[in-house]
């Protein structure tokens, strides 16, 4: 079937919109890009044709014809996070006020899934890429720098050949193992991964440290993915734990784990927080709203967004002259009744 069979029509070009007008394509093309250098009449006719017609200029062509792009990447572990939500809502008011196009990409934490978006992206020549990383140190990040791609690490630290916006995660795992302990917890769990990933490391990190110096008992438990499906899952095994031996706390890389261990702990009624008391990661909405109102480490996610789309920015704009900043923002722990016997 042809495309007139199908009821669609071909997109008008700028040679008929010239056609038209009475005028060269050169004309249509400085009313288009260049108008204060054409007659306001003949501007008029011009502009008159576009209208007629419904022609639309290919914006993509033109900024690949110049060699950049409008559009900028964003790679981010899991669109189904609301965190990830919130920093790309940072990136794109930026992007907006800059005439900018945010595009985004899942990564789904898997590696290979995350070459495959980067190696899209600078095939598109955008004009960059923020990305959380799986791996903060994978080499085809400094390459795409290499190769003409400014890179901003996002939510993940980075040395000085990258451009970085991130949270102290060590200090979030402090904050949240020091809270614990101090409300009388001996038996702690820690629940996150993959391990080898940046900020679950720093977080167990943290947590690890103060357990150390307090003498607490720590155990970890580590999940492929950080969802709420994983944390009801490992809320299960460690409900069904005898309680003589079950830790009676549970710290959790983010919130949609400790949504999921949550969820496990009222089934198995045990009390949140007198039997366990539970403290997640990122202070996302749905944690202030859960049926025990969630205590979490807030990060700054909208501000997170916000300064890597300015770094990359400032990196665009000064070209060879850029130097490379990394921005690190402090976490606070939110103490809600999931953790605070005070409050039930």
């Amino acid at each position: 079937m042809t495309a007139a069979g199908r009821g669609t029509m071909a997109t008008p070009s700028i040679k008929e919109v010239a056609h038209r007008a009475g005028v060269s394509v050169g004309t249509v093309s400085n009313v288009l890009n260049r108008p204060w250098i054409v007659a306001p009449a003949t501007r008029q006719r011009v502009q008159d044709s576009i209208h007629a017609l419904g022609f639309v200029r290919n914006e993509a062509a033109r900024h690949l014809r110049a060699g950049k792009s409008r559009t900028v990447g964003l790679v981010v572990l899991d669109v189904a996070n609301p965190f990830f939500t919130d920093l790309a809502e940072g990136a794109e008011a930026l992007a907006y006020e800059h005439d900018t196009v945010v595009m985004l990409c899942n990564s789904k934490t898997d590696p290979v899934r995350e070459g495959h978006h980067l190696d899209q992206l600078e095939q598109q020549r955008v004009l960059g890429i923020l990305i959380t990383p799986f791996d903060s140190n994978d080499p085809r990040l400094t390459a795409l720098v290499a190769r003409g791609t400014p890179v901003v690490l996002v939510d993940r630290a980075a040395d000085r050949g990258l451009c970085s916006v991130s949270v102290d995660d060590q200090l979030g795992g402090r904050l949240a193992g020091n809270h614990l302990i101090e409300s009388g917890h001996r038996r702690i769990a820690f629940i996150g991964g993959p391990f080898t990933m940046q900020q679950v490391s720093d977080r167990m990190a943290g947590i690890t440290a103060i357990a150390e110096q307090k003498s607490v008992d720590l155990e970890y438990y580590e999940v492929d993915v950080m969802g709420v499906v994983e944390g009801r899952a490992i809320g299960e095994q460690i409900a069904a734990m005898p309680a003589r031996s079950r830790p009676t706390a549970a710290f959790l890389a983010n919130d949609l784990l400790a949504l999921g261990f949550l969820q496990a702990m009222s089934v198995a009624g045990l009390r949140v927080p007198r039997d366990m008391a539970i403290v997640g990661y990122d202070d996302i909405d749905f944690a202030r709203a859960a049926a025990v109102p969630l205590s979490s480490v807030r990060q700054p996610a909208e501000l997170l967004g916000r300064s890597a789309m300015e770094l990359l920015q400032e990196e665009v704009e000064a070209a060879d002259r850029h130097r490379h900043r990394q921005v690190i923002f402090q976490p606070d722990l939110i103490v809600r009744e999931s953790s605070d016997y005070t409050r039930r």
